[in-house]
């Protein structure tokens, strides 16, 4: 049997969410509590990936059960033994070929940015001092939405068979007391490529590039040209979309 799992957590004290060899990581931090209560090794497949520092206030993981406790019950053994930075906050029967990865079909992320210090969101946002000009900002951000090549934002020696993405939105909003949101919703994301776009818009916000300079900048395919990423702090994978025959998310908490 096939299960789906509905989790969040701050990455702050991860190397990321996929296992690898001495380090701490989000996925090896839930396989060994769910091991420990299904009595058997079980591995769990995530969405994607989340890069170290990055956090998730909505992510979805699949695993296999031939042996099963309530779904309920199960929940809620995992969150008394897991850390206080991961949540799950609930847990499906679904097909066996459904997949958490493959079957999605669109991601969202939102990245934060705090204009003054804030003791409380220091390690859940990019305190960042300097005036940042929103409205053109957003007239940049329109760009990723009539471009589908986003090379320029690709991690280098990455082993992506392409870069494709079909961004359907790209947002900046201002929250608020000099908080910052930039919402940005595609059918897949490249490994760095929000926080690298992030970061070009904020010179773009600060007066270092004009909006015809991001817009050379993302038909150049040339990742020299983009700005160094923003800090992992600040991003948030925030939903992840399936078709309903596969999996019909619930409401989820978070931001």
């Amino acid at each position: 049997m096939r299960y789906f799992l509905e989790l969040q957590y701050n990455g702050g004290n991860y190397c990321g969410w996929q296992r690898q060899p001495n380090a701490d990581t989000v996925q090896q931090t839930i396989e060994k509590v769910l091991s420990t209560l299904l009595r058997t090794p079980t591995e769990i497949v995530g969405a994607g990936r989340t890069d170290t520092g990055v956090h998730a206030s909505y992510y979805v993981a699949h695993f296999n059960a031939d042996t099963m406790m309530d779904c309920e019950t199960l929940c809620y053994k995992m969150n008394v033994i897991l850390p206080h930075d991961i949540a799950i906050k609930s847990c499906y029967e679904v097909s066996e070929d459904s997949h958490a990865r493959f079957d999605a079909t669109e991601r969202e992320y939102k990245y934060y940015i705090e204009q003054s210090k804030n003791p409380f969101t220091r390690h859940t946002s990019w305190q960042y001092y300097i005036p940042l000009d929103i409205e053109k900002m957003n007239h940049a951000a329109e760009i990723l939405l009539e471009v589908d090549d986003f090379t320029t934002f690709a991690k280098l020696n990455s082993d992506n068979k392409t870069n494709i993405c079909n961004v359907t939105l790209a947002q900046w909003q201002d929250c608020g007391d000099g908080r910052l949101c930039f919402t940005i919703r595609a059918d897949r994301f490249l490994r760095n490529m929000v926080r690298a776009i992030v970061g070009t818009l904020v010179d773009v916000g600060r007066g270092r590039y004009s909006v015809d300079d991001f817009r050379d900048i993302v038909l150049s395919r040339e990742l020299a040209r983009a700005s160094g990423g923003a800090k992992a702090q600040g991003l948030f994978l925030n939903n992840i979309v399936y078709p309903r025959n596969k999996f019909e998310s619930t409401p989820k908490g978070g931001e």
